[in-house]
């Protein structure tokens, strides 16, 4: 049986499958006599001291050895602590006589439904985090065993699960574990980033497969085309062998790639670039000598998941902390961009029926100057630090741009009359992510100092696709003629000026495609920090000569099957 599902952490396994069911214990709803509801409420204050406890236990041990698993579990402190949850679990216990049990669980599995209706994949994914701090304080307060572990798996297991929450996963042993099915998730769940920082190849979101397989079933897990098959037959077995003693060589190979300089082999230099979110996130940390500077610094990481907006201090703490690391590399800045699928607590959002056609990235700014003039204050004062440039994203016309740098001026003319220290002369640029601007590129490279192509949501807007919505998501042609061309037209654009053209969305980390975007003429690619590897091997393989020449064969293209059969 063949399955398809979302390719989280690339990879090829052949294993037996160890289901990991459900462990959530039963609850039932008891009433507690008024004389007993103070004793209640000591049992579930001593449940909390109990699982607190527990979790500053495991924090301790990540963040000796994973500080990315260390902040998950800091997370589930924070849930613990949380005082509104708190008074709601008591207010039930005294108030309406429910048991500590049934209250904590209803209480928590609220909270978590209104998390999982969340349109932001990330704040859909903290609904995992409740219902794991729920399951702990129940533990805690029925003196219940904990979770079974993911220690003792045995050797070359394929493991599937409806989900893996961080409590279990602490627990598991990566060495024996080959791969990862899970029927919910996707790129942005704790169990992808797991696989990811493990190397186990991933695929999640296939429904229902707990109920299609069994213990030591043999199985086959593509992670590079998201495809799960049991029960294989010995040409299948025989195939995916192949491919998974290619994908390790490919990989062995890539890797030697990491500290050459991006040269292709007719002397042409290419800068490689990071996108990165949090300046304290490790992940990227490794690979700070074998960049060029950060092609995207995704500046709304600092209002997600939290209640308040962040002040100007905090913005600037931050930011100069970021340029520090890269030193006179250049860090491109992307102004706030919240709103289509990313929400915030700390910014009231209107609801939309088209999030993406709605108030975001841009144009949410022009609405609340206030936020946008904070940030902007914060990046300039930064920008003594280092060689900050900042980028507008969703800029859509003209008149973005020129709204955008009169945002600019202001600041920069009211913190000179404060007498604050600031770098005026900041390049100053845009996401292209609109089939409008796209098509007024020149009229926007005589505006700008540089710009950005984000291919994800110029794919998505130029094919009018939800890039979100899994239904649609064959329509979803990143190679398409239309996008390609679109990006071809940029190039020449801003390469004509004089202007620095570079690419940050998903493109700018694919190697299938970096040979066209060199051709085209491009010459800064900008991608995580796993993809570094595969780009430069990409570069230093190629003469742009033949790039060029590939390239202008891709544009006379008129479907993505062509293009795809090219590359």
């Amino acid at each position: 049986m063949k399955y398809q599902g979302c390719a989280a952490s690339r990879g090829v396994a052949i294993a037996k499958i160890f289901c990991y069911g459900d462990q959530t214990l039963p609850v039932e709803e008891k009433h507690i006599d008024e004389v007993l509801r103070r004793a209640e409420i000591d049992c579930y204050h001593a449940a909390i001291a109990k699982a607190e406890a527990q979790l500053q236990e495991v924090y301790a041990h990540c963040a000796k050895h994973d500080e990315d698993k260390a902040k998950i579990f800091q997370a589930h402190i924070d849930i613990l602590q949380d005082i509104q949850v708190r008074e709601e679990i008591e207010n039930a216990i005294l108030d309406e006589g429910k048991c500590a049990q049934w209250a904590i669980a209803s209480i928590y599995d609220m909270y978590a439904a209104v998390f999982a209706d969340m349109e932001d994949p990330l704040m859909r994914e903290r609904s995992i985090d409740l219902k794991d701090v729920s399951d702990r304080l129940q533990r805690a307060l029925l003196n219940a065993p904990p979770a079974v572990s993911l220690t003792d798996l045995p050797e070359n297991t394929l493991l599937v699960a409806h989900d893996l929450i961080p409590s279990q996963t602490v627990t598991l042993d990566s060495s024996r574990v080959a791969g990862i099915v899970t029927e919910v998730g996707g790129m942005t769940s704790h169990t992808a980033i797991l696989a990811r920082s493990f190397g186990i190849p991933a695929v999640l979101g296939v429904p229902g497969i707990l109920g299609d397989v069994s213990d030591g079933m043999d199985a086959i897990l593509d992670g590079i085309e998201g495809i799960l098959i049991t029960k294989p037959t010995a040409e299948q077995l025989a195939h995916y062998r192949e491919k998974q003693d290619e994908f390790k060589r490919i990989q062995d190979y890539e890797r030697a790639f990491l500290p050459m300089q991006p040269v292709t082999r007719d002397g042409k230099r290419i800068s490689v670039n990071l996108n990165i979110g949090d300046p304290d996130d490790t992940h990227y940390r490794p690979f700070l000598p074998y960049v060029d500077g950060v092609g995207l610094f995704r500046s709304e990481f600092l209002y997600l998941s939290r209640k308040e907006l962040p002040s100007e201090e905090e913005q600037y703490e931050i930011y100069s902390r970021t340029l520090r690391y890269f030193g006179s590399r250049p860090v491109i800045l992307r102004t706030l961009d919240i709103g289509g699928d990313k929400k915030t607590d700390c910014i009231a959002i209107p609801q939309e029926d088209n999030p993406f056609l709605g108030l975001r990235a841009l144009r949410l700014c022009f609405a609340m100057p206030g936020i946008f003039r904070t940030q902007l204050r914060a990046a300039f004062r930064a920008a003594v630090n280092g060689n900050l440039w900042i980028m507008f994203p969703m800029a859509s016309s003209i008149e973005d741009i020129r709204k955008a740098k009169a945002f600019c001026k202001d600041v920069c003319d009211e913190l000179a009359r404060e007498g604050v220290p600031f770098k005026r002369d900041v390049p100053i640029g845009i996401m292209i992510e609109t089939p409008s601007i796209a098509v007024m590129a020149e009229e926007a490279a005589e505006e700008c100092d540089f710009c950005s192509i984000g291919s994800n949501d110029l794919c998505q807007y130029t094919l009018a696709v939800d890039r979100m919505n899994p239904i649609v998501r064959p329509y979803y042609m990143s190679y398409h003629p239309s996008v390609l061309r679109l990006i071809d037209g940029i190039i020449k654009a801003f390469s004509a000026r004089g202007k620095t053209v570079g690419i940050c969305g998903e493109l700018g980390g694919d190697p299938k495609i970096v040979p066209v975007l060199i051709g085209m003429g491009m010459e800064k690619l900008s991608m995580s920090p796993s993809a570094v590897a595969s780009v430069k091997s990409a570069i230093c393989n190629l003469d742009s000569r033949k790039a060029q020449q590939l390239a202008e064969n891709v544009l006379k293209c008129t479907t993505e099957k062509e293009v795809k059969l090219l590359l």
